[in-house]
């Protein structure tokens, strides 16, 4: 079955469509992507996942035409980060 695998970094993002043996977990899909020898710095174990922007646990099953997400940390607090000024005339 055909899914999607996606990953961004500042500067990089990365989705791949791959196939899969059915029945395939989140794991076994990201594992199968190759992301995790381009980005070595990525640790399953404490790394979020998702699937469609629901998290998921790695051993969460998938179906033909999911995307895989493997989130990273916020590495700021977003209620200190200022924010834009949107211009009301518009």
């Amino acid at each position: 079955m055909q899914i999607g695998v996606a990953y961004s970094e500042p500067g990089q993002q990365i989705w791949l469509n791959i196939e899969v043996p059915e029945p395939a977990t989140v794991q076994q899909a990201i594992e199968r992507s190759g992301i995790l020898q381009q980005f070595p710095h990525l640790d399953l174990a404490a790394q979020k996942v998702g699937v469609f922007g629901r998290l998921v646990k790695l051993d969460a099953p998938l179906k033909p035409g999911d995307r895989v997400e493997i989130y990273r940390a916020i590495i700021c607090d977003p209620a200190t980060v200022p924010r834009k000024e949107t211009d009301e005339d518009d």
